[in-house]
């Protein structure tokens, strides 16, 4: 189990952490490594058997939850002092012909279910006066792409999000970060490959070099490892004044 990614600075024994969309690519990166630095932690995700097979890796707890659902934080633990906001979907489709449902289901995933969680877990971290939230929220929370009105939207919005959290947590010791990668090598970006050839005209074994990696000067996919190494210092002892920040891991994207 071993990641690799824990070093000086990084030990949070005693401490908890909730992960969502644990059940793979980044979401079980970031479980992995909290858990190597000695957090218990808590794995959401709406893939029973995904999310199972990363309880038994971590010796984490399992949750199996829709977070699209009205109430998803109902049966989540609220004693929770690292939130990792990651789940989420991608649906590929121009605006007027986007389906309002795909749309709407996005929102509730993405941002809706972020803003319960943290209502879930403020009160705890700010009672005990040290939290970390850390959001996922990719560089289209920086930056738009055609065809994603739904993902660009809602990773704009917890953009936002993050910021008034870091602003209401100040003073209680809880911080509030984004970390903002481009593509990773998870299955929600290998899933886009079709997707993607159709709404661009492009033959999907050119997807990768002419849309995806267009864009960024490094023209290789981001590893999960990568991402969560950038969350796992995010919620160690040097970072405590670092919030309302976003961590750009982009390949060079955002530079230009």
């Amino acid at each position: 189990m071993n990641s690799g990614l824990r070093h000086s600075g990084d030990d949070l024994a005693g401490r908890t952490a909730l992960v969502t969309g644990a059940g793979g690519g980044i979401g079980r990166a970031c479980a992995v490594a909290l858990s190597e630095a000695g957090a218990k932690v808590h794995l959401v995700d709406r893939d029973a058997d995904a999310v199972r097979a990363v309880a038994a890796e971590t010796g984490g707890t399992e949750h199996v939850v829709d977070l699209s659902s009205a109430d998803p934080t109902r049966d989540l633990p609220r004693e929770v002092d690292i939130l990792v906001n990651n789940a989420g979907l991608q649906h590929v489709a121009p605006i007027h012909e986007f389906p309002p449902e795909r749309f709407e289901l996005i929102q509730r995933v993405m941002l809706t279910a972020p803003f319960l969680l943290m209502r879930h877990c403020l009160p705890h971290m700010r009672s005990h006066g040290w939290g970390r939230v850390v959001n996922l929220t990719s560089v289209h929370g920086l930056r738009a792409s055609a065809f994603k009105a739904a993902y660009v939207a809602a990773k704009h919005g917890l953009e936002g999000l993050s910021k008034v959290a870091a602003l209401e947590g100040a003073e209680h010791g809880v911080t509030s970060n984004c970390v903002s990668p481009g593509y990773v090598r998870t299955p929600l970006v290998e899933g886009q490959v079709a997707e993607q050839a159709r709404a661009h005209g492009v033959p999907e074994d050119r997807v990768l070099a002419e849309v995806m990696l267009q864009r960024t000067a490094i023209k290789r996919l981001i590893e999960p490892e990568d991402v969560a190494a950038t969350v796992l210092w995010l919620c160690g002892k040097h970072s405590g004044h670092v919030t309302g920040s976003t961590f750009t891991i982009d390949g060079g994207w955002t530079a230009q």
